[in-house]
């Protein structure tokens, strides 16, 4: 067994399977949310272990909601134009130009926030439902999941996990895809 499936079994799962998990898994009373870091190499066999992960919770009487990071991207880049233009696009201009592009479509145009509140369970039960967000490295390097998580303040109103592929940096440091400088402002618990 891996460290990430340690954790995520031994660790995160039983918090997610309690009664209430919001105390446990939440530093902050108005932020219901953590963060599980795994190695970017690790992304296959996580997203099997989410998969057992949801139906072990599911029959523990949980209400999980998955919500795919590649998905909301792929939404917000279509609801401009169509991916072929994209493509096109990224052909024709410089690897900067191509990222500032998607950066602004996520924060301005289609945001990120608003397509991830728009997956979350309609009438929230903290004590029932639970949220897992995946597929973060799908937004490397083009959004800091950062700016996303302090966007879902007050947004979000059951235990939620957003599963970061990363290297951690002291203690509440991250480094997204393990490429990035470190941001040390996360203020979720990490697993």
């Amino acid at each position: 067994m891996s460290d990430f499936e340690k954790r995520l079994r031994n660790d995160l799962e039983p918090h997610l399977a309690a009664a209430d998990p919001r105390a446990k898994i939440s530093a902050y009373h108005d932020m219901p949310y953590a963060l599980f870091r795994y190695d970017p190499e690790q992304e296959y066999p996580l997203r099997r272990e989410l998969t057992m992960l949801t139906t072990r919770l599911t029959q523990k009487g949980k209400r999980v909601t998955r919500i795919s990071l590649a998905d909301c991207l792929s939404e917000a880049m279509t609801s401009q134009r169509p991916l072929e233009d994209w493509y096109d696009a990224e052909r024709s201009g410089t690897v900067e130009e191509t990222i500032q592009t998607i950066t602004n479509i996520l924060e301005e145009y289609a945001p990120l926030v608003d397509l991830v509140a728009a997956r979350m369970p309609t009438e929230p039960d903290p004590k029932k439902d639970v949220v897992l967000i995946s597929r973060t490295g799908a937004l490397f390097p083009v959004y800091r999941t950062f700016s996303l998580l302090e966007q879902l303040k007050g947004r979000v109103h059951v235990p939620t996990i957003l599963f970061y592929p990363g290297d951690l940096d002291g203690a509440s440091g991250l480094r997204f895809m393990g490429e990035l400088d470190a941001e040390h402002n996360y203020r979720p618990k990490i697993f």
